[in-house]
């Protein structure tokens, strides 16, 4: 059974963090679509054979504690993706491997889905003002960050096995 909306109004609230989100509202009070517009934090660059997450200089502070950590989980958008169309897959051979059974995007890492985040987890090289550089990263050079998230088990290991 198909269901109509009829959009009754639409609320634009910007985050005290500079995000925006949209509300759309539905005459079914239970539908609610939202829209989140995110922010680039910096961008992968990859330069002289090192790889590097360059923040924005006003994210320097942010930083403060993971030269301690051994990895970095690095979020980022998958921008050269950016079609309606490739939003649309939700099925891909994993790796693009043909030989690979035809698998939903959720469970893959595929560049191919409805919201283009990608993660990875990088090993951390050195830690330096505002730059990361790690060992590696599966991005291509100029792709905005848009978050990073410490190792939360390398967190909570005892300093000395760190």
């Amino acid at each position: 059974m198909k269901r109509v909306m009829t959009i009754i109004g639409a609320i634009m609230v910007v985050c005290s963090t500079g995000c925006e989100k949209k509300m759309m509202r539905t005459q079914d009070e239970n539908i609610a679509h939202e829209e989140f517009r995110i922010h680039p934090i910096g961008r992968v660059v990859r330069e002289g054979g090192k790889t590097l997450i360059v923040l924005d200089d006003k994210y320097q502070n942010g930083l403060l504690g993971l030269e301690k950590q051994k990895h970095v989980h690095v979020l980022y958008w998958f921008d050269r993706n950016d079609t309606p169309e490739k939003r649309a897959v939700l099925q891909v051979h994993p790796r693009g491997d043909r030989n690979n059974p035809l698998t939903g995007v959720f469970a893959t890492h595929s560049p191919f889905r409805p919201n283009l985040i990608a993660i990875s987890r990088c090993e951390i090289i050195a830690v330096r003002e505002n730059v990361i550089e790690v060992a590696e990263i599966d991005a291509f050079d100029n792709t905005p960050v848009i978050d990073l998230k410490g190792d939360f088990f390398d967190y909570y290991r005892p300093a000395q096995e760190r």
